[in-house]
């Protein structure tokens, strides 16, 4: 039987979603709990790889079980009383054991948050940048992410992916006291290329770059190109979309 789980996570004190031998991560505290509570061994296979110190505010991971859970409220409620920092469970349902919860799903949209004023209660969870920025030219700049484009450029180098293809549908600016939030839509992601995307964007609201520069970054397809990574701290993952999900 296939269920799906439904969890968010401050990636602050967890080297990222998946597994690794020698560091802590949520998959491996998530698969450790379930299966503790389900008295089997439980395996996991998330919506995403998010990376050391980047937040989701909606994740999604499928699970099989060989017997049937029974109680599904009764083993959300055993969760959430589980002390696990940073992680919370918001439910779990059944699914069709066809169901991926990577490869089904049609569209992420992440945010990533810069903080323009100081604010110790976003350490960690912010940018923050003492340099007033042009958001004006950042966004005529992603503006120009838009649609299906090569995205080389802000892909992290030596990765095993068949093309560096994907399809934006939002890259939008907003503004508010003391923050400012870029958040991008697509059907598909390269590892790092949010962060990628949104350093070489500070170098245009800096001025250090220009549009036609930032146009001919993307044609380029070269990740050398590209301004620094912003850090990790500031990234969210906020929503994964699937098609007919309740009837999968």
């Amino acid at each position: 039987m296939r269920y799906l789980i439904h969890l968010q996570y401050n990636g602050t004190d967890y080297h990222g979603w998946q597994f690794q031998p020698n560091a802590i991560t949520v998959q491996q505290e998530v698969d450790r709990i379930l299966s503790l509570l389900l008295k089997q061994k439980i395996y996991t296979l998330g919506c995403g790889r998010t990376d050391a110190g980047v937040h989701a505010e909606q994740f999604f991971a499928h699970f099989d079980c060989e017997v049937p859970i029974e109680d599904l409220h009764g083993l959300v409620k055993k969760l959430a009383a589980v002390d696990l920092p940073g992680i919370h469970f918001r439910d779990i349902f059944p699914v069709s054991d066809s169901f991926n919860a990577r490869f089904d799903a049609i569209s992420r949209t992440y945010e990533y948050r810069i903080t323009t004023e100081r604010n110790p209660f976003l350490h960690k969870l912010s940018l923050y940048c003492h340099q007033k920025l042009d958001v004006e030219a950042m966004q005529h700049a992603a503006d120009k992410l838009l649609g299906r484009q090569d995205f080389g450029a802000f892909s992290k180098s030596h990765t095993q992916v068949d093309n560096t293809f994907c399809h934006i549908t939002e890259a939008t600016f907003i503004q508010t006291p003391g923050m400012i939030t870029f958040r991008i839509s697509a059907n598909r992601f390269l590892r790092n290329m949010v962060r990628a995307i949104v350093g070489t964007l500070i170098d245009v609201g800096k001025g250090k770059m220009n549009e036609e520069q930032f146009i001919d970054i993307i044609q380029s397809k070269n990740r050398c190109r590209a301004g620094v990574s912003a850090g990790a701290s500031g990234l969210f993952l906020v929503k994964v979309e699937y098609p007919n999900l309740k009837e999968a």
